[in-house]
């Protein structure tokens, strides 16, 4: 307790890291202020209503930080540049000049980036179109007075809010103490804390205890397999070979590199549900349709995709490979190596240059596939309990504590990394 007491001191009293974290604090309340806009000529009775009856559009409206059920300026959060984001990474993999962009560091990256918001764009307003017309042919009346000037400017609306969390979301990365567009989706779960358990207590009997008790141990396990997947690393030896210039000998120093056990952090659960609930919500649209088959196949979709058993595996195989895929996107062992060999640096045993790749390479997978397992797993443990409960409520809550839990402690390590860095540059 002391230890924590004192680093929080250490952190006010660091002038620039205290301004950053007041800073992201007053973005995180700007999100939160422009959830609560809502548009108007919206019935917001109906429309929680309809999500709270609505398993698939509940999770939507968790990812977009409770902005959907008030439909709010930025109803549609950060939803899509996720999806511009996943579709970009896709393209690196696929397009050979794509990939070339991307190795060439900060520059690349940035014009990717610019790729990404222009891309977010048309995806926001396709996505403002699609949950105007699925809330239309609700059977509750959620929207009133839909006159195609009205239809467009609600779109357009929704679209700029999306751009400005996305702005938001950027501005708070830069201050390098946690991930912008994880905090957003972050604050907006923490803010749907207190109404929840407000009406966990309201509707309350004792025939909910033993569900209430599975319910928290599997919160209590969640949060240790995150820490542990979070803490876990393989730390590389790495040797320095000695140097001798101006009768002084540097070098020899004997260090290691660490290797996160899982270093993609909480985007693959955000990668995953993000691409899971794309063919049930596309599926929503032709319910209504002329042809009988696209009805028959929409309905067949939806039905497939509420089958827990369905959902629960996808949802694993889903984790599991944006695992592997999102670390192939941000771990380079080649990129490793050949910095390692600029700095006369190696790996004892292991030959410098390509061998070295090849073996950072290999031990990366070794690791890989225990994270990405130990991950799916914590991500399907809610999914499993809702079988034993029949609460549905179980999933969403599980997800919520999941995303929360990784985001804190990547948000922590992040802001420790900036104390001690500061702490360095006074010595």
């Amino acid at each position: 307790m002391d230890t924590f007491i004192a680093k929080l001191k250490a952190i006010w009293n660091t002038k620039e890291l205290r301004n950053s974290i007041l800073f992201v604090l007053g973005m995180l309340v700007i999100f939160r202020v422009a959830a609560h806009v809502p548009i108007p000529g919206i019935n917001i009775a109906n429309l929680r209503s309809f999500f709270a009856s609505n398993q698939i559009f509940g999770l939507l409206n968790l990812f977009s930080g409770g902005t959907m059920e008030n439909f709010s300026v930025v109803m549609l959060g950060v939803a899509p540049y996720i999806t511009a984001s996943i579709i970009l990474q896709l393209l690196t993999m696929i397009i050979p000049r794509m990939e070339e962009l991307s190795k060439e560091g900060e520059s690349g990256q940035r014009v990717i980036n610019q790729w990404t918001r222009y891309l977010t764009v048309p995806l926001a307003f396709l996505q403002a179109y699609g949950t105007i017309t699925l809330l239309e042919n609700s059977s509750l009346p959620i929207i009133e007075n839909t006159s195609a000037l009205r239809l467009f400017i609600i779109m357009l609306t929704v679209t700029a809010g999306t751009l400005f969390l996305v702005w938001i979301g950027e501005l708070i990365s830069e201050k390098k103490i946690g991930n912008g567009i994880s905090l957003l989706i972050f604050a907006g779960i923490i803010a749907g804390l207190p109404g929840t358990l407000r009406n966990a207590f309201v509707t309350f009997d004792r025939s909910q205890v033993i569900n209430m008790v599975l319910f928290g141990v599997v919160v209590l396990i969640t949060i240790i397999g995150v820490v542990i997947l979070n803490e876990g690393q393989r730390k590389i030896p790495i040797s320095h070979a000695r140097q001798i210039g101006g009768g002084r000998i540097a070098g020899g120093v004997q260090t290691h590199l660490p290797l996160r056990v899982n270093m993609a952090g909480v985007i693959p659960i955000i990668f995953a549900i993000s691409v899971i609930l794309f063919p049930p919500m596309l599926a929503q649209f032709f319910l209504r349709a002329k042809s009988q088959w696209l009805v028959d196949a929409a309905q067949w979709v939806i039905a497939v995709f509420q089958d827990q058993l369905v959902y629960g595996v996808l949802y694993f195989v889903m984790v599991f490979g944006f695992t592997y895929f999102y670390t192939n996107v941000i771990f380079h062992p080649d990129q490793v190596a050949e910095n390692l060999q600029k700095q006369g640096a190696f790996i004892p045993g292991i030959r410098p240059g390509m061998e070295t790749a090849r073996y950072l390479g290999k031990i990366s997978a070794r690791i890989l596939l225990f994270g990405g397992l130990f991950l799916a797993v914590i991500a399907v443990l809610p999914l499993t309990l809702q079988q034993v409960t029949g609460s549905s409520s179980l999933v969403i809550g599980g997800t919520s504590i999941l995303i929360v839990v990784s985001v804190a402690i990547e948000t922590a390590k992040q802001i420790e990394a900036q104390l001690t860095m500061r702490e360095y540059d006074r010595l």
